[in-house]
């Protein structure tokens, strides 16, 4: 879950805040009272996404030739920097992959976690969503930096957009946005428990 605390480096609103915690305390009362058979879809679809999301991943790997261009200090860790070219002759296996071949970028890799802690990727081509639905075009950029959180999980600290896109071929967008992430709380749940079989 995730909460926004703050807009353009200022409190919410009262009235924005109150529906903030209200949307929070609506997912809390669903996963309280939902019913085995959908906590167990909801799991299973969560397994699923994040399989997908490893699956993807990996395929990045197959998709870009990298070479080791140095090594940076980011937030006091030390990292090892990457530079990613698309493979040439490289065919996506995922659906979602094939936008791969369109990105070249940079990522930094945590030493002592080999985990990645940023990326600034940038589009080379044109990236056509549909057939009239959308064109993005060359020059697009997104960064992302990760921070650990209570030592334990890695999570979105500052993302970056700069899109200059056109919507069904009619209207163009150029967007620059920013968005920074901070305050992370846990958040927990009651568990219901049930034994089965038990004897009495």
């Amino acid at each position: 879950m995730e909460k926004r605390i703050a807009k353009d480096d200022k409190p919410l609103p009262d009235s924005e805040a109150r529906k903030e915690d209200e949307k929070i305390q609506r997912i809390i009362d669903k996963r309280k009272n939902e019913s085995d058979g959908d906590r167990r879809k909801r799991l299973e679809k969560e397994q699923k996404e994040h399989e997908e999301d490893r699956e993807f991943v990996l395929e990045t790997a197959d998709a870009f030739n990298f070479r080791l261009v140095g090594s940076e200090t980011i937030s006091g860790r030390d990292t090892w920097v990457l530079e990613g070219e698309p493979r040439s002759g490289y065919e996506p296996k995922q659906r979602n992959a094939k936008f791969l071949t369109k990105f070249k970028g940079r990522v930094w890799i945590d030493k002592a976690e080999a985990q990645w802690v940023k990326i600034d990727i940038t589009a080379i081509d044109t990236i056509a969503i549909g057939v009239f639905l959308a064109r993005i075009h060359k020059g697009a950029r997104v960064v992302v930096d990760l921070t650990k959180v209570n030592d334990e999980v890695w999570l979105p600290k500052h993302v970056q957009f700069r899109l200059d896109a056109k919507l069904a071929l009619l209207k163009t967008y150029r967007e620059d946005i920013e968005q920074t992430f901070r305050d992370y709380k846990k958040f927990r749940t009651a568990t219901r428990i049930t034994v089965l079989g038990e004897s009495q």
